[in-house]
């Protein structure tokens, strides 16, 4: 049985529990021996940067149990040019900073969370598929990812990108997840889960 959980479009106002949410992620990777996200790329500044833009656009969401974070994810239309050069096309949507705490690892939130994100869009627009940009030395990430349904679709041309794994999973396999425990809601009025 699945906890009752809350999806809430973020603000800026919450930058600071998405980057938390990160580094603790990053932290449990450094105890696996896992370099993703050793150091934020290309450095604090740049990565923290790029959650802010996210958070200003409208494409960053957080699930909550109660008032305590569990999970972020951001949500986009448009492709990164460089990174998806060649596989660009089709209506999709795709997936960065997929982020679940430690707390809720296990229920499978973060693939629920996938594929409603998938479910949302396609209520608005065609979507043929949900892709993601996986970091390109975490192979247990890979895997996971190959069993929520990614199949691989090659390497980012820019061998500077760190997530340079391409994965993309056909958005009607998306449509079939029950993702009722998952309720969309605005923010709790004076969100401040410190």
């Amino acid at each position: 049985m699945y906890t009752e959980f809350t999806i809430c479009p973020a603000t800026v106002d919450q930058q600071p529990i998405v980057i938390q949410l990160i580094d603790e992620a990053a932290a449990w990777l450094r105890q696996k021996n896992i370099d993703q996200w050793a150091e934020p790329w290309p450095n604090r500044a740049e990565r923290d940067e790029r959650v802010k833009r996210g958070l200003e656009r409208g494409e960053t969401w957080l699930v909550l149990e109660g008032r305590t974070p569990a999970a972020t994810m951001t949500i986009c239309r448009d492709p990164i040019p460089h990174v998806w050069r060649e596989l660009g096309r089709g209506d999709a949507i795709y997936i960065h900073r997929l982020v679940v705490s430690r707390k809720y690892a296990g229920q499978d939130l973060g693939g629920v969370m996938v594929d409603w994100a998938v479910q949302r869009e396609r209520a608005r627009r065609p979507v043929e598929w949900v892709r993601v940009d996986v970091w390109t030395t975490n192979t247990v990430l890979h895997a996971y990812y190959k069993k929520q349904g990614f199949i691989s679709c090659g390497q980012c041309p820019d061998p500077q990108y760190p997530s340079g794994a391409l994965f993309q999973k056909a958005a009607d396999a998306a449509g079939k997840t029950d993702t009722s425990f998952l309720t969309e809601a605005p923010l709790p009025l004076g969100f401040n889960p410190g």
